[in-house]
């Protein structure tokens, strides 16, 4: 099956154009319902009402406290939210205790939204970051300012906080708040979900989907490998299914910009500066000027982004600066930097410790920067030195330590060890806790009918859409060629980590799933729109040049958006999904 080049830009793999022609086959045969052996079909859900919502309240279900019923009248939307139905908010804990280990209270806080007109779904929201907070059961739908919401579609929602409060990561001394943070959160709510779910409705779900982004992507991926009992349908965008290691990577990152930028007013370097926001804006419209019609049409997108890492060199392509930085042009050294940060952190025997990242045009996105800059600084170095790390670092070193200090002084080949080791109480590493079992082994979803949609943005700053799409390759080997029967990668071109970044990132991953698992409907393709001026949530990183709506086809990978050669480039019908 075809590979994406893997660390810096050169040639295409060999095969790889036939190898999007024979994934283009097996999409085009499941789209039409597969062949008489593939996985069967699950009815659709029947809808139900909701009985008295007050009655919840004396609900008695294994460890579990209800905290609070209510009931929420419908809301009209506005201010970029979208409308909401009449609900019942129900609150509450699961496995509430007090840790032997670091002495702190723990519980897996939840809260649920039931509403009135139910359309017989569940549906189990993953949170981003590190968790810990209940966030709004509100269900997002996949993409920038969706327009609806999982609950308004008539969704049963759940969301919690993964089983520790906040502030993050000191939960990461405790070893069972790491394990329930990891997967096994997952594994303590979701029956008790259903049953809340049966009380409410007088039924059990007829289906459930589990969907997420960023960490939340990482939750549904483990939960298409760990609980595929469980779910009939998973969507999971920009997963970050390799957490500890992508965390590790930046860390590493800091150290590349360290080690081109000038010293701040704290003694540290003020590694912001390393590549300004002006520099990566033009390395960002090099790479659009190289890539721009790879895919048929000069339109201000790069689709075809495979053939772009064989296109772009950033030596080359990029102006050369002969005297001051001006923004305009980067040094040798700049180049030479950032041609090693997205080649990707290598141990000192050549292994991979994480994924190349893809040059894509939304590298100038300010989310780029924001994961590049200040999360690799202020963010990671707490997140991999306490919840990743085994053992992780005392707490008290890490409170009177800059993060900055720790990012400097994290050591690749000594601590990267750490991220797949166990220590006393410490039984499972970070890597077995966080990542999918045996990634490659989603038998048990096939089997039952179960789907999984994945979507990536392709100038993700701190999830790697190259490092996804080897995944995917990595499945479509183990099955043969037919993973797309059952599981699917789009990638988003131009979008940053799950929204923003010059790209058309409002789309709805959510039906198109659910007329997958329930109606056989195969999704050969997913519209997205931009959100230019007029838009409820508009994204100011849309191009001027672009229509303010315009859309595009999300294509199954490796296919890709290719321009038909006539019709409007605004318009999303111009394009199809080719090798």
């Amino acid at each position: 099956m075809t590979h994406f080049p893997s660390l810096a830009p050169g040639r295409l793999p060999a095969g790889w154009l036939a190898g999007a022609a024979a994934a283009g086959a097996a999409i085009a045969l499941s789209a039409c319902g597969g062949s008489d052996s593939g996985p069967p079909q699950l009815a659709a859900a029947t809808p139900g009402k909701l009985a008295q919502c007050s009655q919840l309240a004396a609900l008695a279900l294994p460890s579990t406290r209800i905290t609070s019923v209510t009931s929420v009248a419908a809301t009209d939307g506005g201010n970029g939210q979208p409308a909401m139905p009449e609900h019942c908010l129900v609150s509450g804990r699961m496995n509430e205790r007090t840790s032997a280990v670091d002495g702190n209270a723990y519980a897996i806080g939840f809260e649920m939204r039931l509403p009135q007109d139910w359309n017989g779904r569940f549906f189990h929201q993953g949170n981003g970051g590190l968790d810990g907070a209940v966030v709004p059961a509100t269900g997002p739908i996949g993409g920038g300012a969706p327009n609806t919401t999982a609950l308004s579609m008539g969704f049963a929602v759940l969301s919690s906080d993964a089983g520790h409060p906040q502030p993050t990561p000191f939960f990461g001394a405790d070893p069972q708040a790491r394990l329930d943070y990891g997967y096994q959160a997952v594994a303590t709510l979701t029956p008790m979900a259903q049953g809340v779910i049966k009380a409410a409705y007088g039924k059990a779900p007829d289906r459930s989907y589990f969907a997420g982004c960023s960490n939340g992507g990482r939750h549904a991926m483990v939960a298409a490998a760990r609980y595929a009992k469980d779910y009939d349908g998973v969507l999971a965008g920009n997963p970050g299914f390799h957490l500890p290691k992508a965390a590790s990577a930046q860390l590493w990152k800091v150290q590349q910009y360290a080690s081109i930028a000038s010293q701040g007013a704290n003694g540290l370097p003020d590694i912001s500066r390393a590549v300004t926001p002006a520099e990566y804006s033009t390395v960002a419209a090099r790479i659009t000027a190289k890539c721009d019609a790879l895919d048929g049409a000069k339109d201000g997108m790069v689709s075809d982004v495979a053939a772009c890492q064989a296109a772009f060199d950033i030596q080359t392509d990029v102006p050369t600066c002969s005297g001051e930085r001006d923004g305009a042009c980067l040094t040798p050294v700049q180049k030479n930097t950032l041609q090693r940060l997205f080649a990707g952190p290598r141990l000192a025997d050549g292994t991979a410790a994480y994924s190349n990242t893809w040059f894509d045009p939304g590298v100038a996105g300010k989310d780029f920067a924001l994961w590049h800059y200040f999360i690799a600084q202020n963010l990671d170095p707490g997140s991999v030195s306490l919840v990743f790390n085994t053992p992780p670092l005392p707490v008290s070193t890490f409170v009177s330590t800059p993060p900055l200090k720790i990012a400097l002084d994290y050591d690749l080949n000594r601590d990267y060890g750490k991220l797949f080791a166990t220590s006393g109480a410490f039984t499972e590493s970070s890597w077995s806790f966080m990542t999918p079992p045996r990634e490659t082994d989603l038998s048990t979803l096939r089997d039952r009918g179960g789907k999984l949609m994945v979507y990536h943005g392709t100038a993700d700053g701190v999830f790697s859409a190259a490092d996804t799409a080897r995944w995917y390759d990595a499945l479509q080997t183990a099955e043969q060629g037919r993973a797309p029967d059952y599981a699917r990668l789009y990638l988003v071109p131009g979008m940053n980590h799950c929204a923003n970044g010059p790209a058309t990132d409002q789309f709805d991953m959510v039906t198109a799933l659910v007329n997958w698992v329930e109606k056989g409907q195969a999704p050969d393709r997913v519209i997205a729109q931009a959100r230019g001026a007029g838009s409820a949530v508009v994204n100011a990183e849309v191009p001027a040049s672009w229509s303010a709506q315009r859309t595009r086809p999300l294509c199954p990978y490796p296919l890709v958006a290719r321009y038909n050669g006539s019709g409007d480039v605004e318009s999303a019908a111009s394009f199809s999904c080719r090798p």
